[in-house]
């Protein structure tokens, strides 16, 4: 009953359905009328034939015979009176069997379980509404988005244009609002103006209009959104947008970044103010065969290793961890301290094949340029003609043709990186390559988030997953002071020193062995402390900045309170 004035107000705030409403009440009164002059016809016959009855008989008499009830117990003895009595039951067949239900479903039914339905998705958020997020689609990237916004409580809102795909999401457990993207009402309603975020994912086109419409509404607003052409970028940028992120190129830098160059160099994939979190592939270096104790990575150049990637799969670091050639470390330090770690390691690169990538789409045709700046060769394997550049690493042919493969390279080939959109030829052509070169790096790239374990199954080293990369370079642009995704599951956290904790060494904390995340820096006013030392004190009014998985970030929370 509590949505009852609001599907009232839904109901007749439409002109269609008042101008249903009005006809299905103009019936009703001939059907009224129609009975009023059955009665009266009734009393008059029934008279002609000697019998006298009540207004209150005549009326259900012809009620009752209108309906086809006909319960027999007052009928008429002449003619005159059985062919009127067929005349009311013919008249009611019609009016109460066949029209009244159909003017009625028509005319008041169906429009008000419409009424009912747009109100289980608002037009309107409430008036006091302030540092949501707004989404302009529903796909892929937001689908990720939201469940990080779920999960540290942030409040959002899917703007929908259709009824029918508002239900749907609803259904699903997303928040909706019903609104046209090119509408200025839409986006005052949606409370756009005291709005964190306003991000936009559809096409370019239908984004610019986005932008310049909610940036007419509110100069101070911040706007996201993405680009799949590069002749976009400026138009976005004019239209109002703070944000222009082509995922595409976003996604190919990853990719490459990945990427085994042969020179184990360490590459920046986060920053907390001076604070620097990079990965290091390290194959080729003398820290193969290692464990992180005989490293002394610490000693040596400052760096603290705070976890592994062995297969797409992260771990904490621990002193015994032994180092493979497959292994990339997660080194966090200052900049001079990155820097440092590179002189010492940074090795000769001895390559002499191409890599090969999979796919010539943006993310392709991007993934080679990142490599292309790292100075590295590659070779681009693609199908279709239209995207074939007249260029000699260009490859026309399809991947899953083995002469194909060796054209481009694969027998010799450091690295394999799979581009294409298609999550389902991803996991064949990753089992392909595996088969072919059990010893080649395989780098995939994942539509969906849930593919990932697939993936990784097939046999891929890492898998990079394009919505939750999207999603994670989003949600940093929300500048959150207290959270910065660096990496696929790994989270970098800046929370106040927990009572239980204060006055207590790091060492003696057991933060790692307990939680599963590292402490990599402390900060004490103005002052931040990158890599503390193990013996120094956690005072009670610090805070400090702690690297992990999502799993090990719960943990802590779970152990010493809630954010």
């Amino acid at each position: 009953m509590k949505f009852l004035p609001t599907q009232l107000i839904l109901f007749l705030r439409n002109k269609p359905d008042r101008r249903n409403l009005k006809l299905l009440f103009r019936f009703l009164l001939i059907l009224f009328i129609l009975v009023l002059v059955f009665t009266v016809i009734f009393h008059l016959l029934m008279l002609r034939e000697g019998q006298q009855h009540t207004w209150i008989t005549g009326f259900y008499w012809t009620l009752t015979v209108m309906s086809t009830l006909g319960f027999g117990d007052i009928t008429f003895h002449s003619d005159a009176g059985r062919f009127f009595s067929i005349v009311v039951l013919l008249s009611g067949m019609v009016l109460l069997l066949i029209l009244f239900p159909f003017t009625f479903i028509n005319f008041f039914y169906s429009p008000w379980m419409k009424a009912q339905e747009q109100a289980q998705v608002p037009r309107e958020l409430p008036e006091g509404t302030s540092g949501h997020v707004v989404l302009t689609r529903y796909g892929s990237v937001t689908e990720a988005l939201i469940k990080k916004l779920d999960r540290f409580q942030y409040p959002y809102v899917v703007l929908v244009p259709d009824l029918a795909e508002g239900l749907r999401l609803r259904e699903l457990g997303v928040n909706v609002m019903l609104g046209d993207f090119d509408d200025p009402e839409t986006y005052r309603s949606v409370r756009a103006e005291k709005a964190a975020l306003v991000a936009t994912t559809s096409t370019d086109v239908i984004n610019t209009n986005v932008a310049f419409t909610v940036r007419g509404l509110s100069s101070e607003v911040q706007i996201i959104s993405t680009c799949n052409f590069e002749a976009s970028e400026d138009i976005l940028k004019l239209a109002g947008s703070n944000h222009v992120l082509r995922l595409g190129e976003i996604m190919g830098l990853f990719l490459a970044r990945r990427a085994s160059g042969g020179d184990a160099c360490a590459h920046v994939i986060g920053k907390f103010k001076e604070l620097q979190i990079a990965e290091a592939t390290v194959a080729g270096s003398p820290l193969v065969g290692l464990s992180l104790r005989e490293t002394k990575l610490r000693e040596k150049v400052g760096v603290s290793v705070v976890g592994v990637w062995e297969r797409g799969k992260f771990r904490a670091a621990q002193p015994d961890t032994h180092i493979t050639q497959t292994t990339v470390l997660v080194l966090a330090g200052s900049e001079a301290q990155i820097e440092k770690y590179n002189k010492a390691f940074q090795v000769e690169r001895h390559m002499n094949s191409p890599v090969v990538i999979v796919g010539g789409g943006r993310v392709g045709r991007a993934t080679g340029k990142a490599l292309e700046a790292r100075k590295l060769d590659y070779r681009i394997v693609e199908k279709a003609p239209e995207r074939v550049k007249n260029d000699a690493r260009y490859i026309l042919g399809d991947a899953a043709e083995l002469d194909i493969l060796k054209q481009a390279g694969i027998d010799t080939s450091p690295c394999v990186i799979i581009t294409t959109h298609d999550d389902d030829i991803n996991v064949y052509l990753t089992i392909y390559c595996r088969r072919l070169r059990p010893d080649i790096q395989v780098i995939t790239r994942s539509t969906l988030e849930r593919n990932l374990a697939t993936m990784h199954r097939a046999g891929a080293d890492f898998v990079m997953s394009y919505a939750s990369m999207g999603a994670n370079t989003i949600f940093n642009l929300l500048k959150r002071s207290d959270i910065l995704m660096v990496a696929e599951g790994l989270n970098l956290l800046k929370v106040k020193v927990p009572k239980q904790l204060a006055g207590r060494t790091i060492a003696h904390s057991s933060i790692r062995q307990e939680t599963g995340s590292t402490v990599i820096a402390i900060r004490t006013g103005e002052t931040t402390h990158i890599n503390p030392d193990p013996a120094m004190v956690l005072p009670a009014e610090a805070e400090i900045i702690l690297i992990g998985t999502v799993e090990a970030e719960n943990k802590f929370f779970s152990m010493y309170g809630a954010r």
